[in-house]
């Protein structure tokens, strides 16, 4: 049987961990708020989300809805994935989002260096237009990173259009390898990994979960 003298020792551990718990949560407060504190600038973010793992236009996506839902206007231009339905697209359509689809889809379908590079440049001159659009809070460049490493646009054309955007306008831009100019251009960067792929193991891209 537990004396009281057992009691009262679990008692006094349990109230000195409990006053370190909240010590440690004071401290980490304390440094939260100062972060808060100090960052109280505003203007256009350049969020850049790449890496090789799933996931990306998928985030992207759910900022632009993030922004819809504050009443910001927005945009979406993709390329790449043009000839898919989208169920973003659907959905994000419907809330006045409005789109412009590069119209060959996935380079490593049509095989034709010509017939992508045009489309490319139609698709980037739409996000060009978009990224002088004062009106336009927030444009999401899908898929982006693949124009400039397949050298369909050219990067220095790619970084101006960035550089010379409204101040307040947020750009958000999704791929694998992207361009080491336009990392050190963004003002947010995450990278996502792989650890695993239900597509590695033979199970195809399903609709309303994949795409």
């Amino acid at each position: 049987m537990t004396t009281e003298n057992e009691k009262q020792l679990d008692n006094e551990q349990a109230q000195i961990k409990a006053e370190r718990h909240k010590a440690r949560q004071q401290k980490l407060k304390a440094g939260v708020d100062a972060k808060i504190a100090a960052a109280q600038g505003e203007k256009g973010i350049l969020l850049v989300l790449t890496g090789n793992g799933k996931g990306k236009s998928t985030s992207g996506f759910g900022t632009v809805a993030r922004a819809v839902g504050h009443g910001k206007k927005a945009a979406v231009v993709q390329f790449i994935k043009g000839t898919w339905e989208c169920g973003e697209r659907n959905l994000l359509e419907g809330a006045g989002v409005a789109f412009h689809v590069m119209g060959t889809g996935f380079t490593w379908e049509t095989q034709d260096r010509e017939k992508d590079t045009a489309a490319a440049l139609v698709a980037w001159e739409a996000a060009e237009a978009l990224l002088q659009d004062e009106s336009i809070d927030c444009v999401m460049l899908d898929e982006l990173t693949y124009m400039v490493s397949y050298h369909y646009l050219d990067v220095e054309r790619v970084l101006t259009a960035l550089k010379n955007r409204p101040p307040m306008q947020h750009v958000i831009i999704t791929g694998r390898a992207c361009h080491r100019a336009i990392i050190e251009l963004a003002d947010t960067v995450s990278e996502v990994q792989p650890v695993k792929h239900a597509f590695e193991a033979g199970i195809k891209a399903q609709p309303g979960f994949d795409y």
